[in-house]
């Protein structure tokens, strides 16, 4: 695992953006993607850059269940405002929020993702340590399912929407298994409320009340934070 700390959001971003560049001049041609806040300054500088993903294939984490491809706040919507009409790719795919039989769908998304082997999958963090839309106690053997939104996370994600009940209760999301096995991880930590979470993945601890800490058994991470050692 390789950590970098940062003492700007600037210098953060600008290195993520290298890391994209790199993994792409070293052929990779299937990305996962997040959502989210923090990404934003990230798909800015990608949409201000040189690189090309008309021969690349894109993988999301999640989608909410219940919302329109249309809907201002679909995932499907922000990856299409954020880095999609401006960076095409070959084929993007996300999970279908509308499908009518949950589970279908779910074994729709795995095999597809089964068949593209991730080169990349960047991932940001929860609150609460979830990675994608997996929450404490989610199995670290599990793969794209459908699941249920925890407070903290329907707390954390109201900012988007007009009040805190018109955020979906449940989304779709990869599994655990299924983003482990991208070949490379890139994970950006911003904020001290990501604290607490980000030092057990960093110390090393391996335990499913913190999904992200299944990280640590993977042999291609690297931190971006712009939290400092020892800072509270």
């Amino acid at each position: 695992m390789q950590i970098e700390r940062f003492e700007s959001k600037e210098v953060l971003y600008t290195r993520a953006l290298e890391i994209i560049k790199q993994v792409k001049a070293q052929g990779a041609t299937t990305f996962g993607l997040a959502t989210g806040g923090t990404m934003e300054p990230l798909y800015e500088k990608l949409r201000q850059s040189d690189i090309d993903f008309s021969d690349a294939i894109s993988f999301n984490l999640d989608e909410y269940v219940g919302l329109d491809v249309q809907h201002d706040q679909s995932y499907n919507y922000y990856m299409h405002k954020q880095l999609f009409d401006c960076k095409p790719f070959k084929m993007s795919y996300l999970p279908n929020g509308l499908a009518e039989n949950a589970e279908a769908e779910a074994n729709r998304y795995e095999q597809l993702l089964q068949q593209h082997e991730l080169d990349f999958q960047l991932l940001g963090i929860g609150v609460n340590g979830h990675i994608a839309f997996n929450e404490p106690g989610t199995s670290f053997a599990s793969e794209t399912h459908l699941v249920d939104l925890q407070p903290s996370t329907l707390e954390a994600n109201a900012r988007f929407f007009d009040s805190i009940e018109d955020v979906p209760k449940q989304a779709y999301t990869m599994g655990i298994q299924s983003i482990l096995r991208a070949k490379v991880i890139l994970l950006i930590a911003t904020g001290e409320k990501k604290r607490a979470v980000l030092e057990q993945v960093i110390a090393g601890e391996y335990t499913e009340n913190n999904p992200a800490t299944a990280l640590v058994k993977h042999n291609n991470v690297i931190i971006l934070t712009d939290l400092q050692e020892g800072e509270n």
